[in-house]
């Protein structure tokens, strides 16, 4: 019989931790920000003007929202190929910290393109308009309303994808939390569509985003029947 030291197994344990993190670095991180960063910068220089803040809101914004539409892709996907989707994936969790990155980002500028130096007149009306109700309710207001909470949740989301959250929080209340995501792509994809209006945005980026909406809508539908034809086992089907 072989006797194991006391100490092998945190041993084993570290040195798994560590080639694990060590592959999220290189095969997932990596590989995003170099995909991220070009994405943005071809966006940049393409985009036609000379506004500095505007270019570097929009070459953010869609990349953020694609990278969120990714998240929600990847579950379905797995339950379409026969595989059993994982309380946490790693692949899932770090292309969100990269949304949440970019799309943190993009809220940041973005309260800078239209209104420089007056960030509170995306969500309330200037005195001179003289609205009884200062709040904004037009389609402007209705789209930066959206995006903020969209940014609250994917803080907030940002802040927990890590297993030192998913520890304290437990596993439950953990994927609870996360299934805030679907509220998440909701508002961003209404913010979204709200400024390709306000903005009137290009064709191909209107496409894109139409594009990303359906795609979640029918994976979402494919993966639901999917898991729900799963989980019917033999004695329950009625003859």
């Amino acid at each position: 019989m072989t006797v194991f030291s006391t100490d092998e197994t945190p041993r084993s344990t570290a040195a798994l931790r560590t080639k694990r993190l060590t592959h999220r670095l290189i095969a997932h991180h990596l590989v995003l920000m170099i995909a991220a960063v070009l994405t943005v910068c071809v966006l940049y220089v393409t985009r036609p003007s000379r506004d500095a803040i505007m270019k570097a809101s929009f070459s953010t914004a869609y990349p953020a929202f694609v990278l969120l539409v990714a998240t929600l892709l990847i579950g379905p996907w797995n339950l379409l190929r026969g595989r059993r989707t994982p309380v946490s994936s790693d692949l899932r969790r770090d292309i969100g910290i990269w949304a949440a990155i970019l799309g943190i980002v993009h809220s940041g500028i973005g309260l800078f393109v239209h209104l420089r130096g007056r960030p509170w007149l995306y969500f309330i009306y200037p005195r001179s308009q003289h609205h009884s109700f200062p709040l904004r309710h037009d389609l402007f207001g209705f789209a930066n309303d959206t995006g903020s909470i969209a940014t609250i949740i994917l803080v907030l989301l940002f802040v927990t994808s890590n297993d030192y959250a998913l520890r304290v929080l437990g596993t439950p209340r953990w994927k609870q939390l996360q299934r805030w995501n679907y509220l998440l792509f909701l508002l961003a994809f209404l913010h979204a569509a709200a400024y390709q209006i306000i903005e009137k945005q290009h064709m191909p980026f209107v496409l894109t985003v139409v594009a990303c909406a359906g795609a979640t809508l029918l994976m979402q539908a494919l993966g639901y029947q999917r898991r729900r034809a799963r989980d019917i086992s033999p004695n329950q089907v009625q003859v």
